[in-house]
């Protein structure tokens, strides 16, 4: 079973991995990093993720995903170009990093995180995956025969080995990339990690444009989702250290070209749900391992990229997608159970399913607004004749002049 987790969190790294980074040195060549301070942030990425991953996962014992901030990547590609170059682009990742320190060193995150009912989390999770989940189909049919094996194979695993069925679908997804992509694609691959260590400046105009909007979607579209996928599972990390750990990564990272790390929402479903071990008290394992994976996908980053630029981006995706297919299933089931709450939740699912993106932040956190503010308007209050207050017996009993919810012996 231990291998089970193992193998989980080392899923979970390599399709964190793959499935994004593309976005994340998009980012960084838009605001201004050259190829080498490119690959140094993903680099740098990949072991502030590794480290903070196996401090928290060794520290508290629980599924504690962390990754880098995909949106905030996003956010990057829409910036463009900016005052002072990728220098002041790092400073503004240090600001970053700091507004989340000081997240971290506050109260108010974790009452706010608290607060969100767990058909609300449960949908949200489904309407972030949902996505990825139906990729598995789009990849039949726009390349049937990657795809074709793929999904055979986890099929057949499914059926009779199930621990296995996504590591075997990685395994075969990597023999059709190696049986019909280009015999030398791999050959002018480059193994030495890439460092270059940039001088921040600080820029007010770049501060504002990055750092404030940066810190709002890592925080919205990141860590509060992140804290309610782990609810979902039955967890409740302490927020506070977790983003002190996250903020210190980030700080450190920074310099390096590394925007900003953070709690993983997706990927999170990987190592925090049943198919990663039977006992829930195991599971910190799997982010043990994610964490060991993602150090060694940075020390290799050149044969990683590789290998995934070999493969159809939506071959990846569709891999991410069979890992995810049970965690669609129990974040539905969670979201729609209970007859109270069904609308909320309903309507947290479909917002964030739409992708849509206001503001720079993403679809997870609109849906989570949509949801809560739609509990807030349906919610039922009991009827007056329920009231213990209302009834006539109450009012019987209630000395003269005394107001419902008032002592009598207080005055008024």
């Amino acid at each position: 079973m231990r291998v089970q987790a193992v193998m989980a969190g080392l899923v979970s790294a390599v399709v964190g991995y793959a499935s994004s980074f593309t976005v994340v040195l998009a980012g960084l060549r838009a605001v201004g990093a050259t190829p080498g301070q490119a690959a140094s942030g993903l680099l740098a990425l990949c072991c502030g993720i590794g480290a903070a991953a196996l401090f928290l996962g060794l520290r508290y014992r629980m599924p504690i995903s962390i990754a880098w901030s995909t949106p905030g990547a996003a956010l990057l590609v829409a910036t463009g170009p900016v005052p002072g170059g990728f220098p002041a682009a790092v400073g503004a990742f240090i600001v970053c990093a700091g507004l989340i320190l000081l997240a971290g060193l506050s109260p108010w995150p974790a009452r706010a995180i608290a607060a969100i009912p767990r058909p609300i989390a449960g949908a949200m999770l489904a309407g972030v995956i949902l996505s990825l989940c139906t990729a598995p189909v789009r990849a039949v049919v726009d390349i049937p025969l990657l795809a074709v094996p793929v999904v055979l194979t986890w099929a057949v695993l499914q059926r009779y080995l199930r621990q296995w069925a996504v590591p075997g679908a990685l395994v075969a997804a990597v023999i059709a990339i190696a049986v019909h992509g280009p015999g030398n694609g791999l050959s002018g691959a480059a193994l030495r990690p890439a460092v270059e260590l940039t001088t921040p400046t600080l820029n007010p105009s770049v501060v504002v444009s990055i750092a404030i909007p940066l810190f709002l979607v890592t925080m919205a579209a990141q860590n509060v989702p992140g804290m309610a996928v782990m609810a979902t599972y039955g967890y409740t990390p302490p927020l506070r250290p977790v983003l002190v750990a996250t903020g210190l990564a980030s700080a450190a990272a920074a310099p390096f070209g590394g925007h900003a790390v953070n709690l993983a929402a997706i990927t999170a479903a990987l190592t925090a749900g049943p198919d990663t071990h039977p006992d829930p008290a195991r599971r910190w394992i799997a982010t043990v391992a994610l964490g060991a994976g993602q150090l060694t996908l940075g020390l290799g980053a050149g044969l990683a990229m590789a290998l995934v630029l070999l493969s159809p981006p939506v071959l990846v995706i569709a891999v991410a997608g069979l890992a995810l297919l049970s965690a669609l299933g129990s974040s539905l089931a969670s979201a729609v159970t209970e007859p109270e709450g069904r609308e909320a939740a309903v309507v947290t699912f479909v917002v964030t399913a739409s992708g849509m993106t206001i503001l720079s932040i993403g679809a997870a956190f609109w849906g989570l607004v949509a949801g809560g503010l739609t509990a807030l308007l349906l919610r039922r209050r009991p009827p007056l004749e329920q009231q213990p207050s209302s009834t006539p017996e109450a009012r019987a009993e209630r000395p003269e002049g005394q107001v419902a919810g008032m002592s009598a012996d207080r005055p008024s």
